[in-house]
């Protein structure tokens, strides 16, 4: 293989990273605006300007789609190294809450499929229940890093780890209803103050 060789092959798996990008970024939005099983491969095409056959080059299922925008999704989201790192404090969460208010795309693509794979025959339900595993680890992790072992209403980390998950989910479906009346990253920092012993 020759150097012009060489440079060929590159600059084509560049393009065909770029283009895969621009499919990943296209289907984000039309799940966000159709949900998992309205969002179809021909509207993902029609978006970037390919046949759906065009499309099946670079994935060659809905699901294989799917499952590259939540990886994608995972990249762009800091928890995601919460999910393989060490605990954080309770003032990086509510950064992340606060974060996570600057881009409602990826929190309502997030939020459809997550309601969406309760379904049993969801190609994402495996990844979702794995997640929230190891989203409740973390919490109880960056929990007991804050308080310890008992928190200030007595709870066990593990005990209060759903609740959190619980709260942070919640305030994201009701801030995508009704952004003007529910400021998500405040509304996170009062949960908090419960959680803070009392002077």
């Amino acid at each position: 293989m020759t150097p012009n060789d060489r440079g060929r092959g590159l600059g084509r798996a560049v393009r065909n990273e770029d283009r895969k990008a621009e499919i990943i970024q296209a289907a984000l939005e039309v799940i966000a605006e159709r949900g998992y099983r309205g969002a179809s491969l021909a509207a993902v095409a029609e978006r970037v300007g390919l046949t759906q056959q065009g499309l099946l080059h670079y994935f060659p299922t809905k699901e294989a789609l799917l499952i590259a925008v939540l990886e994608v999704r995972d990249r762009w989201d800091m928890a995601s190294a919460a999910l393989h790192g060490t605990a954080w404090p309770m003032e990086m969460v509510a950064n992340l809450v606060e974060y996570n208010a600057t881009r409602p795309g990826v929190v309502q693509v997030f939020t459809v499929l997550a309601g969406d794979s309760v379904t049993e025959d969801h190609p994402a339900r495996e990844y979702f229940k794995d997640r929230y595993t190891r989203v409740r680890r973390w919490a109880a992790d960056s929990l007991r890093s804050e308080y310890g072992e008992t928190l200030p209403g007595g709870l066990t980390p593990e005990q209060a780890a759903p609740l959190l998950v619980a709260v942070m989910d919640g305030l994201q479906l009701q801030w995508l209803h009704d952004p003007e009346s529910v400021d998500m990253p405040a509304v996170f920092r009062h949960f908090v103050t419960l959680l803070t012993p009392k002077a």
